[in-house]
């Protein structure tokens, strides 16, 4: 998959709503990640790794797993 534009250069992406964390590089399923991106709450993590992501409380998204959304505190 292709990496949106607002987060060219990072490969982990977490959505707020849900506190899942998202391997661009290797997600397929582009409609998730476009809908991040759309709705402006998506993060991305210094230094981008899945550990800094689990560091702040995220957890790997998972194909066919949801979670419900949640207003987003920050």
């Amino acid at each position: 998959m292709e990496r949106p534009i607002r987060f060219e250069h990072t490969q982990f992406l977490g959505d707020k709503r849900t506190q899942l964390v998202y391997d661009v590089d290797a997600w397929t399923d582009a409609s998730i990640i476009d809908e991040i991106v759309a709705s402006e709450t998506g993060l991305c993590f210094g230094p981008d790794t899945l550990v800094e992501a689990r560091n702040r409380g995220y957890t790997l998204a998972v194909p066919g797993a949801h979670r419900r959304h949640r207003k987003p505190r920050a």
